[in-house]
């Protein structure tokens, strides 16, 4: 199974501003020697209540946006009151900036204590709900939880397909044959898997290797070159995981599932994923047995479970007799 990737991710305001300031119009108000604070979370926060002083719920380790609510608040509330809030608030070493949205210019009281903490205050003319839509996708794709597996990731009609085994067990020849059949390879032997919002996973290839296949007996071939443009893709949502096992040896076939009432999964960065298992003996014709699985699988995802559905009118039927 994949090795999840121990060292935590983060991304300096610098680097943000970098790849993303002129897209999201930021432009630096104070602090332009501390962008060096990490951004270690992909969560935005409205400070909301914290700046009245209530810092109970508080979430400092998050990029903190005062848009209109909170610019209003310090507009109404006495200078002094608000000031000492947000030194309070601004006390928290962990906190990487403070950006205002909205195109409002920010208040005296803001930049003072952002510059006696500190922290770096940025502006955008960005309104808050687009903005925080914009930097939390891109936050999420930079500091997404990240594990590697060995394997081949396929588009079977339109479902990713993780397909696993044993070396030599015969996961790149099945990956080929699904490419003659008009699939679509995302990745061979090295699949990177990023868990994103909503407890999806996504997997894609390492820039190194891919479009490449390395096949047993034939060596690395290029994809793009040999099977056209519309065989390969960048990356691919895994919906579904497919576990290669060789039967030599004296394995016992009864050990595998033939009703399909079975249902089992695997965990991948913490996300379930149904599994299946296949054995592999001669003569079997493995690509034709994970498309089927795939539409199987396709209609399961819309609440159509068929060994289910069979086994209930079995019952049924046994019943009336």
């Amino acid at each position: 199974m994949p090795d999840t990737k121990a060292s935590a991710k983060a991304i300096t305001v610098r680097e943000l501003l970098k790849s993303r300031g002129r897209v999201l119009g930021l432009k630096v108000v104070a602090g332009a020697k501390n962008l060096s604070g990490k951004i270690t979370v992909s969560e935005i926060n409205r400070p909301g209540l914290a700046i009245a002083g209530h810092l109970e719920q508080f979430r400092s380790e998050r990029i903190q946006i005062i848009g209109q609510g909170e610019y209003a608040y310090c507009l109404k509330e006495e200078e002094k009151k608000v000031h000492a809030s947000l030194q309070k608030m601004f006390a928290y070493s962990d906190i990487p900036c403070v950006i205002v949205t909205g195109g409002l210019k920010p208040l005296p009281a803001i930049k003072e204590a952002c510059r006696k903490a500190g922290i770096p205050l940025l502006a955008t003319s960005f309104d808050t709900s687009s903005f925080i839509r914009e930097l939390t996708i891109f936050l999420d794709d930079k500091l997404a939880a990240i594990t590697y597996a060995h394997g081949v990731l396929v588009s079977v009609y339109g479902l990713g397909v993780l397909i696993q085994g044993d070396s030599g067990v015969g996961k790149s020849e099945c990956a080929l044959e699904l490419l003659k059949r008009g699939h679509i390879l995302i990745a061979d032997d090295v699949v990177e898997i990023k868990r994103r919002i909503g407890y999806m996973l996504v997997g894609n290839s390492p820039k190194n290797i891919k479009h490449y296949m390395e096949v047993r007996g034939l060596g690395i071939i290029d994809v793009e070159l040999l099977f056209g443009i519309g065989s390969i893709l960048d990356q691919s949502l895994i919906e579904m995981h497919v576990k290669l096992e060789s039967v030599a040896g004296g394995t016992n076939l009864a050990t595998y599932d033939r009703t399909g009432l079975q249902s089992s999964e695997v965990v991948i960065l913490d996300v379930p994923v149904p599994s299946l298992r296949l054995p592999v003996t001669p003569g079997r014709n493995l690509a034709v047995l994970i498309e089927v699985a795939s539409l199987n699988q396709r209609l399961k995802n819309q609440g159509y479970f068929t060994a289910k559905k069979f086994n209930e009118k079995l019952i049924r039927e046994m019943g009336n007799k």
